[in-house]
């Protein structure tokens, strides 16, 4: 079974991208490689400040629509008081 997780992006103009996927080190580099989101294309560097492990598909994609649905300062404490680190 894939390991579904969100993730939160702060992209070069310090913007944040939310996003969800089942393969983060290749959704990172599409994104990287502009072949991502279209949001992200040209907002490089893109740097991930937030991830967050779920257990499937449905669970990934309604945590990603919650965290949409916060204001900036709202997900900038959710990355404040993440323990998240580039591995």
């Amino acid at each position: 079974m894939k390991q579904w997780c969100v993730y939160i992006l702060r992209c070069g103009d310090g913007s944040l991208y939310t996003g969800a996927t089942d393969d983060f080190p290749r959704r990172l580099e599409a994104h990287r490689s502009g072949k991502g989101a279209k949001y992200t294309r040209g907002r490089g560097p893109l740097e991930p400040v937030y991830r967050e492990n779920l257990p499937d598909m449905s669970a990934a994609l309604k945590r990603e629509y919650a965290i949409k649905r916060l204001s900036r300062a709202e997900k900038l404490r959710l990355v404040m008081q993440s323990e998240y680190s580039i591995d």
